[in-house]
């Protein structure tokens, strides 16, 4: 009877271990850069972020998270590949169809132009960049680096600085006539990724260009004040086709530029007992802006001396009611302090939305994305900047009201989510639906949310 014999490797079992956790600590390290930062351009509208606002519809999965179009950095030497330039070298692949009517588009005009981006996780970044498509290119082909023209029109080194969670650009636009394609480039610093957003514009086209300023903010106020920071908060300003942003002032000073759902702003890095003036204008996608609002004076606080305690943490925070697809609210209990509360940071995981007075124990956090989970963070602070421990809570967004019913004979791709007799369901494997494919009787299909 003949025998087998297996033989063993002459590798000494401690390199193949040693192997293994090196490859293991290399792939947690990639997917940890790939997560970090992510952002999307908010003004003028982004093509994803006119899929997420209901503009652009039939666009895939992006309406979820217009915020992860992350591909290689390095364009156009590298970046995402030709014909997957709009969809982040092919991550949603909805957004590569192109024809000159395909997208909406936003009015614009030659000259400066504010682009504003939403930064949902900020991170260090090496520079943004504003390409164009050229004045010959083909609105009705993929879009391909010979579509653009390859010298950025604006080119903006950050230094390796974290971004605010709005962050603008104003840039000199190239003069163009009818339909273009601008392409926006965030370059992170310390991953290898960058994050791409296409702007499909119109340049004085069929539709009239927006010459039209928002209305000024009204009702600024001062919310709270410490020894270095000042709260302010105002009323919403309108517009003929939309407000995309706020411009806050110090003097005659541009502090920073947030977006348009955001209705207020903690100034800090200010000097004590010192009287400053603040005021606030509004900006629209074709970058109008509105007259100013009223001057708000207000002198910070005296420097507190010997006061190192910092207040007890709000306690029982909660989320208050029931969230919607773009909105959570908050609310805790008052927190103590030996001198007095001046205010309660908020945060979303490390980013801070704002801070509200130390006489409000509830804030609604406005412009999130539908069915999301979110981890929000609440402290509190005091005249002398000692800051609690903080108090946390989770939340998750509602469903986004545009989820369309299930129906046969639809493409349906991993992710996507339908409704079916009342309930929500989320599609696990690609498929061309039929009918008895009902999303109840194939789970292995869909997901019940």
């Amino acid at each position: 009877m003949s025998s087998i014999r297996i033989s063993h490797s002459k590798v000494p079992k401690f390199l193949v271990y040693g192997s293994v956790m090196l490859f293991a600590s290399i792939c947690m390290l990639l997917f940890a850069e790939i997560t970090f930062a992510h952002g999307y351009v908010e003004g003028p509208a982004s093509r994803a972020a006119l899929c997420k606002s209901g503009q652009n519809t039939d666009c895939g999965a992006i309406i979820y998270e217009p915020q992860s179009l992350e591909a290689p950095k390095g364009f156009p030497a590298t970046g995402p590949a030709d014909s997957k330039i709009a969809s982040a070298n092919g991550a949603f692949p909805k957004l590569d169809e192109q024809s000159a009517t395909r997208w909406a588009k936003v009015n614009i005009s030659p000259g400066q132009n504010t682009f504003t981006w939403k930064i949902t996780a900020n991170h260090a970044t090496t520079s943004w960049k504003y390409y164009i498509t050229k004045p010959n290119w083909n609105p009705n082909a993929a879009l391909t680096r010979d579509s653009f023209d390859l010298t950025p029109f604006c080119s903006v080194s950050y230094g390796s600085k974290q971004p605010p969670s709005s962050y603008s650009d104003t840039c000199s636009v190239p003069v163009r006539s009818g339909y273009q394609v601008i392409l926006a480039v965030w370059e992170i610093a310390d991953t290898p990724n960058a994050f791409y957003n296409v702007i499909d514009v119109n340049f004085n086209g069929s539709n009239p260009v927006d010459t039209q300023a928002p209305s000024a903010p009204t009702s600024l106020t001062s919310t709270g004040k410490t020894s270095s920071n000042v709260s302010l908060a105002w009323n919403a300003s309108t517009d003929n086709v939309g407000v995309t942003g706020y411009q806050v002032f110090n003097g005659s000073s541009l502090v920073t530029t947030i977006s348009s759902t955001t209705l207020n702003y903690t100034v800090s890095g200010l000097t004590a007992n010192t009287a400053y003036t603040f005021s606030i204008k509004a900006i629209d996608a074709a970058s109008n802006v509105s007259n100013g609002s009223n001057i708000v004076s207000v002198t910070t606080n005296a420097p507190v001396a010997f006061d190192t305690e910092a207040p007890t943490a709000p306690s029982g925070l909660h989320v208050m009611g029931t969230p919607t697809s773009s909105s959570i609210q908050l609310m805790w209990n008052a927190s103590t302090d030996d001198v007095g509360v001046t205010g309660y940071p908020i945060y979303i995981g490390t980013t801070l939305v704002t801070t509200v007075s130390g006489s409000t124990t509830n804030y609604t956090v406005t412009g999130l994305s539908a069915s999301t989970a979110y981890t929000f963070n609440v402290s509190a602070i005091d005249a002398a900047g000692n800051q609690s421990t903080t108090s946390t809570v989770n939340g998750t967004t509602a469903i986004a009201s545009s989820t369309p019913d299930w129906a046969a004979n639809i493409a349906y791709t991993v992710g996507t989510l339908v409704i079916y007799n009342g309930s929500v369901y989320e599609c696990r494997q690609s498929h061309t639906s039929l009918n008895g494919w009902e999303p109840s009787n194939v789970p292995a299909l869909w997901l019940l949310k």
